[in-house]
This record gives structure tokens, sequence and C-alpha cells, in this order.
């Protein structure tokens, strides 16, 4: 699936078309600084019922949401340098135990998905809009 974002409002329509189609517990989702990364998992989190106020996990890599379907867990793997620190973060039980991952910057982790079924998006801002990308 292909979307452009032209707007701040723009963002619903992409989020009620693609909230149907997660059908896996872990979403990769990825693109440069201020592409809309965090933008798009407000209006993802909202979508799914959860009156918790979301921010980016720059600093805690980790944020924990409520839904009515279950937890959700943003990450955010910028700052971690190797896959042995993400391990330490406890990554497999945070999977293990949600309702849905949402992960920012993945590329330390995603050779280790190997096997196990996800969701991949890639939000590109062109400088006029954002393109994104959802597989």
């Amino acid at each position: 699936m292909q979307f452009n974002i032209n707007s701040l409002e723009d963002w619903q329509g992409v989020v009620e078309q693609i909230t149907p189609q997660l059908k896996y517990n872990i979403l990769l989702l990825k693109g440069n600084l201020g592409a809309g990364k965090t933008t798009f998992t407000q209006f993802l989190l909202k979508n799914l019922g959860s009156d918790d106020e979301v921010n980016s996990p720059t600093y805690s890599i980790v944020n924990e949401y409520n839904t009515p379907k279950g937890k959700v867990y943003h990450f955010d793997l910028y700052r971690l340098k190797n896959i042995d620190e993400v391990y330490d973060i406890g990554i497999e039980e945070y999977l293990d135990n949600s309702f849905l991952c949402i992960i920012e910057w993945p590329e330390v982790y995603e050779e280790d998905l190997y096997g196990l079924q996800y969701h991949d998006m890639s939000i590109t801002n062109t400088g006029e809009n954002r393109e994104i990308t959802f597989e």
C-alpha cells in the first residue's frame, strides 16, 4: 500500500486504511528524523482506542500504551549500537506480551526478525509531502 501525506489531517485516513491490515504484532517503522513516525503512532494509538498521551520514546527507548485490544509498546532503537543492547532491554518479552510492538529505527534488530512475521512501513519526507509505503 502506498500513501501521500500533504497535511496533518491526512494521517487519519492513512491510519484508517492501515489498521485493518495489521495482522502481526510487529510493525517496523522506518524514516529519517522528522519524517512523521511519532505522528503516525499518535494517530494509530488514538484509532486503536488509547487515551494515553503518545510521545517519542527517543530517551526512554520504549513507551507502553493501553488499548482495548491490549498493550502497545513503542520502541526507538536509534541510540542502540548493537543487537546485544536490543536484547538487554528485554525486547523478546515485550514481543511475547503485546497486542502490537511499533519499532522505530529497527535496522539494528531487523536481521534477528528472520522467520517472524511483521509489517514494514517506510515514511519518506520529500520536502513537499510524506510518501508512505506499508507492507
